[in-house]
């Protein structure tokens, strides 16, 4: 059933905005858990118990001096960091958080964009977001951030081959590339989380290496002195690579709760929404709970890891699938 597109409009600012402030107060619950498992505070200065401290941190970004390399690519150096937020910002389109609702004499979705093609669109969207990284590194006129991006990108190419094949499984169970179509599925029948646990581990695993989180965060080594493709950004221009990873994250944590554990699906359908963002919390506070508890891998045995176990798991966890599948 066709919306009005001005109804496509409003679903996508309330969407863009809703997300926006989940990953500005993401960063503070973030802060603050990794302070409580780790026996102290956290932050606690800048407003009431620290609420304000997204607030601050953005304007503290805002007022930061922009300085950039002489000798770097102007236009490009300035739109990478845009070109990585806007497709993390894009890739939520094609998340379902409800079944949709009727009001009036309008339909209302449960998701801003529903493409048949959906779990394509959004790898895609992925992919064009590494360009970012890749020229944003190139643009500085660094050997630190050249040598920084190269990393990024080895990492995030190699993963995603994982990730994509953790997810055949489901698209071959449920008969569609389309995100509704799964969670759909998966309300007729089981969810995916108990058929497919070896496409969930290895897609939750490749999710981390793909997002830069711990302990596969090496392409920026947040603790050390240079930070890869990053060393030669501040301000704003920082802020919005740094903004684009962690929405990423909050993306792929939909992903799975949408392909493996229901989507909006549970047991009082009219609070789909409501589900849906009960299961993405608790998949982003594993995220956390591991950059907290985990140890930084080294980088050669990082790489190692990912080729020798994760990309032959994944494809026998899909060849698997698709002979029960056949068989059945």
């Amino acid at each position: 059933m066709n919306e009005p597109w001005w109804i496509d409009a409003i679903k996508a600012f309330v969407i863009i905005n809703l997300l926006l402030l989940t990953f500005a107060y993401m960063t503070l619950v973030e802060r603050k858990l990794i302070g409580r498992m780790q026996l102290r505070y956290g932050p606690n200065r800048a407003g009431p118990i620290g609420l304000l401290q997204p607030i601050a941190d953005l304007v503290k970004l805002i007022r930061k001096e922009a300085f950039y390399p002489a000798t770097a690519i102007g236009t490009l150096y300035i739109a990478a960091p845009a070109l990585s937020a806007a497709t993390a910002l894009a890739a939520f389109a094609v998340i379902p958080f409800g079944e949709g609702w009727h009001i009036g004499d309008y339909y209302i979705s449960g998701q801003i964009a529903n493409v048949s093609i959906g779990l394509i669109l959004l790898f895609a969207l992925g992919s064009v977001g590494i360009y970012g990284f890749i020229v944003g590194g190139w643009a500085s006129d660094s050997k630190y951030s050249l040598l920084g991006s190269m990393r990024t990108c080895a990492q995030l190419v190699s993963y995603e081959v994982s990730l994509a094949l953790s997810v055949l499984g489901v698209v071959i169970m449920a008969g569609s590339l389309s995100l509704v179509d799964i969670v759909r599925e998966q309300e007729a029948n089981w969810w995916f989380v108990g058929p497919q646990f070896v496409g969930l581990l290895v897609f939750f695993i490749a999710g981390v290496a793909e997002t830069n989180r711990a302990p596969f965060d090496l392409p920026e080594a947040d603790t050390e002195l240079v930070q890869g493709y990053l060393t030669e950004y501040s301000g704003m221009r920082f802020g919005l690579f740094s903004m684009a990873e962690y929405i990423n994250m909050i993306v792929l944590s939909a992903l799975c709760v949408t392909l493996f554990f229901g989507g909006w699906v549970g047991p009082i359908d009219a609070i789909g929404p409501l589900w849906f963002l009960l299961k993405l919390l608790i998949v982003i506070f594993i995220f956390i709970w591991l950059r907290t508890t985990v140890p930084r891998l080294r980088y050669d045995k990082l790489m190692a890891f990912g080729w020798k176990v994760l990309l032959p798991v994944a494809t026998l966890n899909a060849l698997v699938t698709a002979a029960i599948v056949v068989a059945v």
